[in-house]
């Protein structure tokens, strides 16, 4: 049932209308075990929360659903629409981190807020959506599992348990569509693939082969028709958009273009197939031509692309392939004036970049088995993961930052690709020192970002000569601030020798006799190091001045210290 209730749309106001058809639909035709109704006036129970979101999403696993819903706003016993004041965003924000702390990490794929009218007035409703719980792992709650019983909450039983662990990782892109045909596909797109395939493998003989084969066949020998049905990776990649029904959630990517002061300037589109959606959202990208000084010892600028045209390729095709299709989540390609962003629908999963960069890698398992293969096979992408490494080089021959991937937000992975330098500092390190190994650079790269590395990696930098100050403080050294002509950030970052700000109070009481502390932090205040805090700068002056008490070279002119003022010792 609720396969068929997620919807695409591309402002507000279809948002708001699309979600308002959407609660009309799971009043009058729910199901027990996948929608429960509540009040919830003012406030509800998180721990009931919690227990519904561990049955619901165990029974959608059950019943072979996406998702499932828990709705806010709605009477039970008579499903009439009555509006909640339950938490505002902030609080639903803070809600989702709550759940997943509960839930092994399993939250809401949504919560949408809509606004239905209601004899004249209008009314607040929160439509919780609630994922299905992952193959072979049931979704519990504070270390217990819960399911339903027609609208009754209950424990999960061994029975419901066993029946979920027992599940085998399924790959999408390999299940089959019991209606799907082959005049379902697009002719161009598999002619595509064919000339594709035969570039890939290189071989007369395979082309020769391929040539002699129908379209049945040649996708059978591909894999994406088994036993004579067409797969979900073959409609996605090769399927005429106006059988996109097919699919439980229509696929799209999206692009968006921005200007500077954040507004949408532009946006388009993009269905199945996918096989050609790479080269048109390409077309979209303004690649535009950037120009910038990569070191100090030439007199000519370096002219470059802001993006590696197979760069931008490689990542889109990235989300094509590692998209987890059975959220209904949408892909997303962001471009701004100086960066472009990247976001799919699912989990990353190696669990984090600094793995990848290792050359001997080798990932758990892919979500799309079957689709990523096909890609391989039609010279889509780079096989196992070389392809985000290959990004990563690029990005460091081009001395640009490097990409930047963000894992954090719940079932969704992002990437943003610079298009120009960030940091002089770092972009001529590069250019003087191309032997860097990747992982050396990727630690440049959080040092110039002013994202936090641990103890041993910073020790790691600080033997190349790279680094100095201490943690979090971290700055170029003086060797790197020399090679790339930055001394004078280097002397903010590092400070002066104490002798030269006993000097300038000296100087300064020379010239007007007297000073109290208010005027001596507004003589050094701006002159002392960049990574001290406020309260270090103002505790750097007190010592100061005492130190020069002791010495004898300075003293006050009253026996207040609150009101004196410093002057020269006579």
């Amino acid at each position: 049932m609720t396969g068929s209730y997620y919807y695409y749309y591309d402002n507000e106001q279809d948002m708001q209308n699309e979600n308002l058809v959407l609660l009309h639909k799971l009043i009058e035709r729910f199901e027990y075990e996948l929608v429960e109704f509540k009040e919830a006036n003012r406030d509800y129970d998180k721990n009931k929360i919690g227990q519904y979101v561990s049955a619901i999403s165990n029974e959608a696993n059950l019943e072979n659903q996406q998702f499932g819903w828990l709705i806010f706003g709605v009477r039970n016993k008579d499903k009439k629409i009555v509006g909640t004041d339950y938490r505002q965003k902030s609080g639903l924000d803070q809600l989702r981190q709550e759940i997943a702390i509960g839930t092994n990490g399993v939250t809401f794929m949504e919560i949408m807020e809509v606004f239905p009218e209601v004899d004249g007035e209008e009314k607040r409703v929160l439509l919780f959506k609630i994922p299905s719980a992952p193959t072979a792992m049931p979704t519990p709650w504070q270390g217990h599992y819960y399911a339903r019983n027609g609208e009754s909450l209950t424990s999960l039983s061994i029975d419901k348990q066993d029946r979920i662990r027992q599940q085998s990782k399924k790959d999408w892109s390999k299940q089959t569509l019991e209606q799907a045909t082959i005049e379902m596909l697009d002719q161009e797109a598999v002619q595509i693939a064919r000339t594709k395939y035969k570039e890939k493998k290189n071989r007369p003989h395979i082309s020769e082969d391929v040539d002699t084969m129908d379209d049945g066949q040649f996708l059978t020998k591909v894999k994406l028709m088994i036993d004579g049905k067409l797969t979900n990776g073959a409609m996605l990649l090769l399927g005429n958009p106006d059988f996109d029904y097919l699919l439980e959630s229509a696929p799209s990517i999206m692009w968006r273009l921005y200007g500077a002061n954040g507004d949408d300037k532009d946006y388009e589109l993009f269905q199945m197939p996918f096989i050609t959606v790479v080269d048109k959202i390409y077309a979209k990208i303004r690649n535009l031509t950037y120009r910038y000084m990569p070191n100090q010892t030439s007199l000519f600028p370096t002219d470059t692309q802001q993006y590696d045209p197979w760069l931008i390729r490689e990542l889109l095709n990235n989300c094509i392939a590692h998209t987890d299709y059975t959220t209904g989540g949408r892909i997303y390609i962001n471009e701004f004036e100086d960066k472009i962003k990247f976001a799919n629908p699912g989990t990353f999963l190696p669990g984090g970049i600094m793995p990848i960069l290792e050359p001997s890698y080798n990932p758990p398992y892919y979500r799309n088995q079957l689709l990523a293969e096909s890609m391989v096979n039609f010279n889509m992408i780079d096989t196992a993961t070389s392809g985000i490494r290959k990004v990563f080089r690029i990005q460091k021959s081009k001395f640009f930052p490097l990409p930047d991937y963000d894992l954090q937000a719940d079932n969704q992975v992002s990437v943003t690709v610079y298009g120009k330098v960030l940091n002089e500092n770092y972009t001529r390190l590069l250019f003087d020192n191309p032997d860097f190994d990747l992982y050396t650079v990727y630690l440049m790269d959080k040092v110039q970002k002013g994202e936090s590395i641990s103890k041993e990696e910073v020790k790691g930098l600080r033997k190349l000569g790279i680094v100095e100050g201490r943690l979090p403080n971290i700055y170029l050294s003086a060797k790197v601030a020399e090679i790339i002509e930055e001394k004078a950030r280097y002397v903010k970052n590092k400070g002066f020798d104490d002798a030269y700000y006993k000097d300038m109070i000296v100087r300064y009481l020379e010239e007007f006799r007297k000073a109290n502390k208010a005027d001596i932090d507004d003589l050094l205040m701006d002159k002392l190091p960049d990574t001290l805090s406020e309260a270090q700068k103002n505790s750097k002056i007190k010592n100061m001045l005492f130190t020069m008490k002791t010495q004898g070279l300075i003293e006050r002119d009253g026996p207040n210290q609150r009101l004196a003022k410093w002057q020269l010792k006579k």
